[in-house]
Formats: structure tokens, sequence, C-alpha cells
């Protein structure tokens, strides 16, 4: 009795999810068909009849929410709304928050993948740089118009943010990746137009979020855990 199309869509997501789990922390050349099947609850001979091939998996693998809304993150207490008039500062706040740092195999796949994809094909460089560009629009549009020219600097905040946590990522001194990714946000923060007190605790009286974060770390202290982005 052949498989509903329900059927099918479930067990190919479930074969994505495992993938995104395994490349984000073994890498794309470090996971075999058969260690994603495996983490999927499937057995390496179905592989085929849901994709042509690794790459073309790796492909699927790098949708993420810009592109796919299906797609849910994992970051406990971080949520993007892509309808609200301030999604560019919540973007750049999940990417750079705590929670992205440390939960490795729920990556957003940019921020994993990108030596991989350099050395992949044309198809898993196409599609890095498709969701690359939906971040992109999303955090243009919520750019004030007065910013010129605003897709250059939409740009910018998306290269930092990813940067920024790829770089994070490593560096062995704990400390100085939490002082690097708060240095990341209030840069990304003040290019975009977007206060930094902006859910996070700023008071006007005080030093921004992220410096004074810095500051803590400094002192040996560890910061308040947000609910939102925390760094």
């Amino acid at each position: 009795m052949p498989y509903s199309g329900a059927h099918r869509i479930a067990t190919k997501k479930n074969i994505i999810d495992s993938a995104r789990r395994l490349f984000n922390r073994h890498g794309f050349e470090n996971v075999s068909i058969e260690q994603i099947m495996a983490g999927a609850g499937l057995t390496h001979g179905g592989f085929y009849s849901y994709f042509d091939s690794k790459s073309d998996l790796y492909a699927e693998v790098l949708n993420c929410f810009f592109t796919d809304p299906e797609w849910k993150n994992c970051w406990e207490g971080v949520h993007v709304d892509l309808s609200s008039t301030d999604v560019g500062a919540q973007v750049v706040r999940a990417y750079l928050s705590r929670q992205h740092y440390e939960d490795v195999e729920n990556s957003c796949p940019m921020v994993a993948l990108p030596t991989d994809v350099a050395r992949s094909g044309v198809a898993a460089r196409t599609a890095f740089e498709t969701v690359f560009r939906a971040m992109v629009s999303v955090l243009e549009r919520s750019l004030s118009e007065k910013k010129r020219p605003r897709r250059e600097v939409a740009q910018a905040i998306a290269a930092l943010s990813i940067g920024g946590m790829v770089v994070a990522r490593t560096l062995v001194d704990r400390s100085h990746a939490d002082q690097l990714r708060a240095s990341c946000l209030e840069a990304a923060l003040n290019l975009g137009g977007w206060k930094s007190s902006t859910n996070s605790g700023e008071s006007k009286k005080g030093p921004s979020a992220s410096r004074a974060h810095i500051q803590k770390l400094a002192k040996g202290k560890r910061p308040r855990k947000r609910a939102f982005g925390s760094l």
C-alpha cells in the first residue's frame, strides 16, 4: 500500500531535520546518508526516493525561517515575528542571542555551514545565497526610510550578525565570545537605527544593554537572564 502524500511530506521533513542537526554538529563531509536516515528513524534504502544525492538534501537543509514558513527554531525564549514593524531588530537579537550561540544543532545553517557551502557545488551555494538574500530583504523592510542606501546597510547588518556568531563559536574563552556577540549586537542595532534599549532592559540613564553586559563580564559577573534573545 503506497504511502499518502502527507506521510511523504512528514518523512521528508524528518530527514531534513535529522540532516540539519548532524550537519550543524559535524559538518557536511563528516556525515553519511546512513547516519542521516538513522537520525530520522529510517533505513538507508529509502533516501533516494526523496533526494537525488546528499548535496541535493544539503540545499534543502539551508532553508530557515526567512524562506520556509514551516521552519520552527528551537531557541528557547527567542521569537521572531516577520510581520512586526521592528522585525529587523528582532532578527539581529535572535541571531546574536545566547540561545542561538549555545544551540549548535538547531543553528541557522548560514551560521553553522558557511565554510562547507564555499567548498560545495553551485546548488548549495545558490541555496545559501537565497537564504542570505531573504534575510537582507527582511532587514531592509525594517530600516528607516532615511537610511540610504538601504540595501547596502541591510547587507552589512546581515553579514555582521552571521559573521559575529561564526567567530564567537570559534573562540575558546566563553567570556570573549560573549563580549564579541554583545559588541556585534550593539553595532548592528546602531547601524540599523534601532535603539539597543528595545526589549533589552536598558535604562534611559544607564549604558546600552550590550555595554552593561560587557562591564559585568569584565567584573566576573553573569548578567541576569533575559526572556528574549539573551546575551
